[in-house]
């Protein structure tokens, strides 16, 4: 009993088996702590498969499933006799996978493409940066790479994961300089072109039309995209395809130039600035548009060289369609003079007017090209020799309103209509109004007198020029210009007609035809090609050399081309030096239509 109960207290003591009390507080501790984190754990399991399951499963996706966009293949561009004009080619290009690597990864292997490619590591940093460091998409990162480089990229394709090289499609010119203005380029959407262009489903690294056909025809060259989604392995290596997207090839287009004309008219200008325009005046088909300098357009298919780049600096601005701009369309303007006069009334179609040395106006002595005169002429005979001082009575008869009418009839001082809108030039037609807004001048008399030569403010481009010579040439319509048509179009579409009497029409041609047959234009006046009608001119450019034109058509009791050749501050007249080069294309017409058995 006495035992007993001292056990008992010595159990009750708190100074009793201190071992065995403390182990069973801390496991009960232990277990209790266990409960705590073990919940926490099973509500952040929770958490992360019931709440945010959805979530990392697309993350995880990320990373295993790739998308792998499959650019379409540009549509072609052919010439009217169906040859290749603009195409593709395989050729190599580097991608950036965003996703297959942590943003803070990226920089080294930014600082060996760097070196690899001759790209500067913040510009490639921008374009990741730009398009997101968890975008699944392929970043182009430079396209058309040489075999060096290619094989540069191999060697080092350990140490660059989510850099990727594969085959695509580039822009191919099979024709190089010839046709780059007509045909333009194709480069990488900028970040101002992808913001307006959105809409339309660009996106970074997109191949786009910068400019010429490829621009204005691009929605129907550029086609659908399509893709594979695949998933790899760890290394980024493909697994399996999980589902694919054909693209859709953009359409092809047929041009109304003719190539053997093209090359022609190039030749024909050689190495002068200048342009060279050949249009059909029947429904204002263009056969053949040349400018020089130009540029070749496969170098814009890759990354532009620093070479590449200062070699066209060394041009006088390659990238100006000569054959779209504004200049002094000097005599060839005489057209216009003679229409004003005859359709404002004025003067009769059996005016004669004495010519002289010069003119005095507003005490201002204005010459006649030959510094003598010519005696006395009629419409022809003043077109023939083309005549200033004939021209000024004219113009100081008819005044400069009437002058400034018709001309914007023939189409000048706005654009012709031609697809290459952007590009082209409107041109300017002065009168009064203009005068005042712009110089806070009057009119002066002096200004009409340049007027009627086609000098002073007049702005027109050679294409402009062609369509007035088509007037003439078809009749009286004013045609527009174009270098793309369907197989159902009617030439009437492209036909508007400007109101000219017959009697107008009449002095016209045979006013031009009189210019080759023994006036100004004589060199085109040849016995192996049909009868040529066509008109000079020659510009001041003071205190540059001056400008050259020479517009023809042929054959001139029924026309079907009309040629206009320009040469910029080239110096000489214009039927010495740009009438030959209308002819050598004219040439190439006849021979190309004898050939063909059409003559």
């Amino acid at each position: 009993m006495v035992l007993w109960q001292q056990t008992a207290r010595f159990k009750e003591s708190p100074w009793a088996e201190p071992g065995i009390g403390r182990g069973r507080q801390a496991v009960v501790l232990i277990a209790s702590i266990s409960l705590v984190l073990f919940g926490a754990i099973g509500s952040r399991l929770a958490y992360l498969q019931l709440v945010k399951g959805q979530e990392h499963q697309q993350m995880a996706d990320s990373n295993r499933i790739r998308l792998i966009p499959k650019p379409p293949d540009r549509g072609r561009i052919f010439d009217r006799q169906g040859r290749l004009l603009a195409g593709s080619r395989l050729s190599y290009s580097v991608f950036l996978w965003p996703i297959a690597q942590r943003p803070q990864d990226w920089q080294k292997s930014l600082t060996t493409l760097a070196q690899l490619l001759d790209i500067p590591e913040k510009e490639m940093k921008n374009r990741l940066e730009q398009a997101g460091y968890y975008s699944p998409y392929l970043l182009r990162l430079a396209r058309g790479i040489g075999p060096a480089q290619i094989t540069a990229l191999m060697e080092h394709s350990d140490t660059l994961p989510g850099v990727i090289l594969n085959a695509e499609p580039i822009r191919y010119y099979p024709q190089g300089e010839l046709l780059s203005h007509v045909l333009g380029y194709t480069g990488e959407i900028s970040e101002k072109e992808l913001a307006a262009r959105q809409p339309e489903n660009y996106r970074i690294g997109d191949v786009i039309g910068q400019m010429g056909i490829e621009s204005a025809l691009e929605s129907r060259l550029r086609g659908t995209w399509g893709g594979q989604q695949v998933e790899v392995d760890a290394r980024g290596q493909v697994l399996r395809i999980l589902g694919k997207k054909p693209s859709v090839a953009g359409q092809d287009v047929t041009l109304t130039l003719d190539l053997d004309l093209q090359k022609a008219a190039a030749k024909a200008l050689g190495t002068r600035r200048g342009a060279v325009v050949a249009i059909d005046p029947r429904d204002g088909a263009v056969r053949a548009l040349v400018s020089y300098p130009g540029f070749d357009p496969n170098i814009f298919s890759g990354r532009v060289t620093p070479h590449q780049w200062q070699e066209l600096q060394r041009r006088s601005f390659p990238f100006v369609n000569r054959a779209l701009q504004g200049y002094p369309p000097a005599s060839t303007f005489k057209i216009i003079t003679t229409t004003a006069a005859l359709e404002s009334g004025r003067f009769s179609p059996n005016t004669v007017l004495a010519t002289f040395p010069f003119l005095t106006v507003g005490g201002i002595q204005f010459w006649d090209w030959n510094r003598a005169g010519f005696g006395p002429l009629d419409f022809t005979g003043a077109m023939a020799w083309s005549s200033d001082t004939f021209f000024y009575q004219i113009a100081l008869g008819v005044k400069e309103q009437p002058i400034a009418e018709w001309s914007r009839r023939y189409g000048f001082g706005e654009k012709t209509g031609l697809e290459l809108a952007a590009e082209e030039a409107k041109g300017l037609v002065p009168d009064e109004a203009w005068k005042l807004k712009n110089l806070q001048e009057p009119w002066y008399a002096g200004d009409t007198v340049n007027m009627s030569i086609g000098q002073g403010f007049m702005q027109t481009s050679p294409l402009q020029v062609a369509v007035m010579f088509a007037v003439v040439a078809n009749g009286g319509d004013r045609v527009r210009p174009h270098l793309y048509q369907t197989a159902g179009d009617s030439p009437s579409q492209w036909r508007t007609s400007i109101g000219l009497k017959p009697v107008t029409v009449d002095i016209l041609k045979r006013g031009l035809r009189q210019v080759v047959t023994g006036g100004t234009g004589g060199k085109l006046n040849v016995s192996h090609l049909p009868p040529i009608a066509g008109k000079s001119g020659t510009a001041e450019d003071p205190p540059r050399q001056s400008h050259t034109w020479f517009g023809a058509y042929a054959p001139a009791d029924k026309p079907e081309l009309v040629v206009v050749a320009f040469g910029e501050n080239s110096g000489g007249g214009g039927g010495s030096l740009t009438g030959p080069m209308t002819l050598q294309v004219l040439e190439a017409y006849f021979a190309q239509q004898k050939k063909q058995g059409r003559r």
